[in-house]
């Protein structure tokens, strides 16, 4: 989906360049009544995709899933609508967050700049917010020492078949714990195995969140759209 936005960019800045040209370089053309609907055609397309863009940047963005390390919540194929505007706005992702709805949640499913790539985009559950001790015990979360009910977790390797060939140190099967800094979040998978995420990369600055995921909206494997997974929200 990156690789689509860079193509509305590219298409806008070629039709701001020949509406440019048709204002001010060749305005004969624009006014010539024999043009008048292909002027028009151009400066409708223009506006459309301003204001596409605009909304993009501001308030809503699709993203494509392209692993599997949130499944079975997103699947790879899954296309998604994911609100900017909930969590607020940090200007190329070094101011402090302003006009924010809302904190993240644990339990959201947020979209955010990979810490360690900022060319790169991640999408994970956030699991402990700002204070949080987070730890992992055989598998299991906990959260300031609760044990934490997470019915939409996969594990490719249950206990005691995990701690049997993965081993006691492995971040798999136990983590932590830490305590979350102020400012930053604690992201990880639902595919709890099959996951790069804060247990490896530590923790989220928040600067780097672009928003939470909302619904997805479109889903298709070889091109066959899957009807039952369309229009599913996102928790």
């Amino acid at each position: 989906m990156e690789n689509l936005n860079t193509v509305l960019w590219i298409l806008f800045g070629v039709l701001s360049v020949v509406e440019g040209i048709l204002r001010w370089i060749a305005p004969a053309y624009r006014k010539n009544p024999a043009h008048a609907g292909t002027v028009e055609t151009l400066d409708s397309l223009w506006v459309a995709m301003a204001v596409a863009l605009a909304l993009k940047t501001v308030l809503l963005q699709p993203f494509t899933i392209p692993s599997g390390s949130m499944e079975d919540t997103l699947q790879v194929g899954d296309y998604i609508l994911v609100k900017k505007y909930e969590y607020g706005y940090s200007l190329f992702n070094q101011t402090p967050r302003f006009l924010e709805f809302q904190k993240p949640h644990r339990g959201d499913i947020v979209v955010f700049v990979f810490p360690l790539d900022h060319s790169k985009d991640f999408i994970k559950r956030c699991i402990g917010t700002p204070g949080d001790v987070v730890e992992l015990r055989n598998q299991d979360l906990y959260v300031n020492g609760q044990l934490q009910f997470e019915p939409y977790v996969k594990h490719v390797l249950p206990m005691p078949l995990a701690l049997r060939e993965e081993g006691p140190d492995s971040v798999k099967v136990n983590f932590g714990p830490v305590t979350i800094d102020p400012g930053h979040y604690f992201m990880m998978g639902d595919n709890r195995d099959n996951s790069y995420d804060s247990r490896y990369w530590g923790q989220l600055d928040e600067k780097l969140i672009k928003g939470r995921a909302w619904f997805i909206y479109w889903h298709s494997q070889n091109f066959i759209p899957d009807f039952h997974r369309m229009f599913k929200m996102l928790h």
